[in-house]
């Protein structure tokens, strides 16, 4: 009971802000509003004050204010047009996270509290001034006798306050999906819990050295970022310290004014980069803001903060890859039957007006120079096409949606005319071939016929138990299994594994 109403009643601070900012039934919509939602409207707006810019530009200045919960909600509610609409999703993606840095007496406790005394002196003698502050954690620069090194220590008591937050907004949630059964095809309780799930992990900074190990791992291999090291003896849950990377952030106008610098080349980069981590690995850094990419000095990309990694399946992949693919070529009957193979549609619905609708998104891009055409944009529409056909929130797909948006805008700033399409191709191209053409009907040839061949060499076993349990008198006496496999179940094995490698030649051909 008590924490029910400790959650109400931050739900009603955070309304309190959100009526201040005009974003409760904002003045804009009046016209579309029915006659009570417009006198409730200008009732809130009595007690508000006078708030400026658009309403999504208020409602992420609101969400700023109420802090990192409510920041992460409003990045995630950036990939959701299909509630807010595209100029608010938009304007929320724009959602920054810096604050004034807490004081070093705070930090020193932390690094004492997670290594002792004696060790924190040890390890963190050069410790310097925090050059960076957000609302989860600051970054300090330390020098070693390995060299320059980046020390993040999360804000003292930030997990208590942020547990907190997510509690209330989950009880939110389900309240909203209990009431109103419209909000069911929306999914609050899901979309609530994947905004969760993600602020906790990004609170125990081991996970995330583990994230930024994995996708430096992947870089090396691909080139397309420069990821810095984990000190793995630098870092515990509320401490990370890597490799300190000399580069300037995008924020920075400067970043992008270096001799030499391509800014063809490195939009193309960024892009071709996320998706051979997405599509090709499953694994990308799905916080790619300008804040945490910076510009090294010999002009490469380099990648910070590793908090928030995006994960997703084969199928995911696959799906992914068949949209992009699909829109490259035109093919927006393909498009649609993949929707419908992932379940991403209700198969009540028409696969033909389905792809009907996705022409009238698709055909307008094409012809138009590259600046004019936005994968965003057309992410957004294809999200506002949900309600038409009863789509369902897929929590899997919430943080690549978000990414592939934020990566656009990333790409766009550094080159305007940067075509997002040209430079997904070859990845998107290559991935399909390897997946699903000769090399990839192979490989899932030799996937089947393996787990045919265990399955068999289990079969004379599998057929001794069956004729004995026929028999009378074997429960109390069972016979055991025959130490070798008798010729024909060798013989059998051969025909079956030949006729299934035949069918996935067939099927790929």
């Amino acid at each position: 009971m008590l924490k029910a109403m400790a959650d109400y009643g931050r739900l009603m601070r955070a309304g309190t802000a959100l009526v201040r900012h005009d974003v409760i039934l904002p003045g804009e919509y009046q016209t579309r509003l029915p006659v009570p939602a417009r006198l409730a409207g200008r009732t809130l707006r009595l007690f508000g004050g006078r708030a400026k810019g658009r309403p999504g530009e208020r409602l992420a200045t609101a969400l700023e204010k109420l802090g990192p919960a409510y920041i992460k909600l409003g990045q995630f509610l950036a990939t959701r047009p299909d509630v807010f609409g595209t100029e608010v999703a938009t304007d929320l993606s724009r959602l920054k996270d810096k604050l004034p840095p807490f004081p070093m007496e705070d930090a020193r406790k932390t690094l004492e509290t997670e290594f002792g005394k004696a060790e924190a002196d040890r390890l963190f003698t050069g410790l310097g001034e925090p050059v960076a502050a957000a609302s989860v954690a600051q970054v300090h620069k330390l020098e070693t006798p390995e060299g320059m090194k980046a020390v993040k220590i999360l804000r003292p008591g930030v997990e208590r306050l942020i547990s907190q937050e997510l509690r209330a907004m989950k009880r939110a949630a389900r309240t909203i999906e209990r009431a109103m059964v419209e909000s069911r095809r929306l999914e609050p309780v899901a979309f609530t819990n994947t905004v969760a799930d993600a602020m906790m992990k990004e609170l125990d900074l081991r996970l995330e050295a583990g994230g930024g190990d994995q996708i430096k791992s992947m870089s090396d291999k691909d080139e397309w970022f420069v990821v810095p090291a984990v000190d793995w003896d630098r870092t515990a849950q509320r401490v990370l310290t890597t490799d300190w990377i000399d580069g300037i952030p995008l924020t920075d106008p400067k970043a992008l004014e270096q001799p030499g610098l391509d800014r063809v080349e490195l939009a193309t980069s960024i892009t071709r980069g996320f998706l051979t981590h997405a599509i090709g690995h499953g694994v990308f850094h799905a916080d790619m803001h300008e804040g945490n990419i910076l510009i090294t000095p010999d002009n490469r990309v380099a990648l910070v903060d590793f908090g928030l990694i995006g994960r997703i399946g084969m199928e995911q992949r696959r799906f992914l890859a068949e949209i992009l693919w699909g829109f490259i070529r035109r093919d927006y009957q393909r498009i649609a039957e993949v929707h419908f193979e992932a379940g991403y549609v209700p198969a009540t619905q028409s696969v033909g007006e389905f792809a009907q609708a996705l022409r009238s998104v698709g055909e307008p891009i094409h012809g138009k120079p590259a600046e004019d055409v936005y994968m965003g944009r057309i992410l957004l529409q294809l999200l506002d096409y949900t309600r038409t056909f009863g789509m369902h929130l897929r929590p899997e797909l919430v943080l690549l949606q978000k990414t592939m948006v934020q990566v656009e805008g990333v790409a766009r700033t550094i080159d305007p005319k940067h075509d997002i399409w040209k430079a997904s191709e070859p990845i998107v191209k290559t991935w399909i071939a390897e997946n699903f053409g000769p090399a990839g009907a192979a490989k899932l040839a030799a996937k089947n016929i393996l787990e045919v061949a265990d399955r068999l060499k289990r079969l004379p076993e599998v057929m001794d138990r069956f004729e004995a349990s026929l028999e009378p008198g074997y429960h109390d006496n069972p016979k055991p299994p025959r130490n070798q496999p008798p010729w024909w179940a060798w013989f059998g094995l051969t025909v079956v594994l030949a006729a299934i490698a035949g069918l996935t030649a067939v099927q790929f051909a």
